[in-house]
């Protein structure tokens, strides 16, 4: 089901399916999964009703131990022309806790008040299949003095003198910022702006992430997340290379089109950039200034298969390049198989086969074992991540 936010590129997804592109409308997100409000087509079905309708057939047992009747994740293309929210996604205990208060508070299922529509975590990975530009994470203490230091706009010099000494933090600076009075909030985005043409004029340190800053501001006039996102990490992915953002991480997705693989939950705090629902105090309490987000690439094993190790262990992500022979798709249990180019046929233990070309993806139940692909063909696959090796109480390794 394609998602039509008003973020979204009216070229990535298309392009994908092979329809004409420029789309009609914008195309932000294409899910893949069985979340409850937008599940996939399975089977003259839905894919929620057909896990619902027999979970170990479907999930196979080690899956459903560890995670319930519920597919643990879900796959997206995530095509974005303009900047996403910045936001924040809890742990599995804080989702739990803030899914139980909203639900005592008495929010309806689909009141735009909520911050947690179910009670998961939302860990999720972005793989670049086109350029990718992101805000990932926040900037070390020296970094986000660095920048407020180079825009000279004098309000921003009291915390970045506070950085420099030690006396506060990115977080601290964060909540300043996020917590500003109204009055004069569009002085401060108006000076910040300013500022910001004035570094990316320069071939400095600087100048891409006030590029970001500016395009951004033209989209959300007076936010005061124009100046927010300066304290984040600015990285431009390029295709192959990921960005795994853990509870606590914060960011912002600012375009290009990708994967991205999430725990099956549609939880998210916001604090600016939308139109939608923001909690800066909750947002707050979320946020870990410490979180790191590395550029990841995957590690790449025999016969064309390249995988993204996580701590997250809701999914897995693998890329496959088939070039002929039958290639066994690593793993095991419920897996979503996404076809990015070219055309590949799948066989199952169980005797089933189906072809993907382009833009084609297939969810493959556990009972149907091991599957084999044929074809030349680039093919995404999700799977839950395999559950940690047990180990006997008092053994160390």
């Amino acid at each position: 089901m394609i998602r039509p936010y008003a973020w979204g590129s009216r070229y990535g997804i298309a392009t994908l399916q092979g329809r004409p592109v420029p789309a009609e409308d914008p195309e932000a997100e294409l899910w893949m999964g069985a979340h409850p409000s937008a599940p996939s087509g399975a089977r003259g079905s839905t894919l929620d009703t057909v896990i619902a309708a027999a979970p170990e057939r479907e999930l196979g047992p080690d899956c459903l131990a560890r995670f319930g009747p519920r597919l643990p994740f879900l796959l997206k293309v995530l095509s974005a022309d303009r900047a996403l929210s910045i936001q924040v996604h809890p742990s599995r205990a804080q989702a739990a806790a803030g899914f139980r208060a909203e639900n005592e508070r008495g929010l309806a299922p689909d009141d735009p008040a909520r911050n947690y529509v179910d009670d998961w975590p939302k860990p999720e990975l972005l793989c670049a299949l086109t350029p990718f530009e992101v805000l990932a994470g926040m900037r070390t203490p020296a970094d986000a003095a660095g920048i407020l230091r180079a825009l000279a706009v004098d309000e921003l010099q009291p915390p970045a003198a506070g950085l420099e000494r030690g006396t506060s933090d990115p977080g601290s600076v964060l909540e300043s910022v996020l917590r500003r009075p109204e009055d004069g909030r569009k002085e401060l985005v108006s000076q910040v702006v300013d500022a910001c043409e004035r570094l990316a004029s320069v071939d400095g340190r600087y100048a891409g992430t006030c590029t970001a800053a500016l395009r951004v501001a033209l989209d959300h006039p007076g936010d005061l997340g124009v100046v927010a996102l300066l304290l984040m990490r600015h990285t431009v992915l390029e295709p192959g290379e990921a960005v795994f953002m853990p509870a606590g991480g914060l960011h912002a997705y600012l375009r290009g089109t990708g994967i991205e693989l999430l725990a099956n939950s549609d939880n998210v705090v916001r604090a600016g950039l939308t139109g939608k629902h923001i909690d800066v105090p909750e947002l707050l309490r979320l946020v870990d200034p410490s979180v790191a987000v590395p550029v990841l690439s995957p590690r790449v094993r025999p016969g064309g298969i390249a995988c993204f190790d996580t701590p997250a262990a809701e999914f897995g992500l693998c890329l496959l390049e088939l070039s002929g022979p039958a290639l066994a798709l690593p793993g095991a249990g419920p897996r979503i198989l996404l076809c990015l180019d070219g055309a590949a046929l799948l066989r199952t233990q169980a005797g089933g086969q189906l072809e993907l070309t382009r833009g084609d993806s297939c969810f493959v139940p556990f009972a149907d074992g091991l599957v084999h692909a044929t074809g030349h063909a680039r093919l995404i696959q999700a799977t839950p991540a395999p559950a940690p090796p047990h180990r006997l109480p008092g053994v160390v390794s």
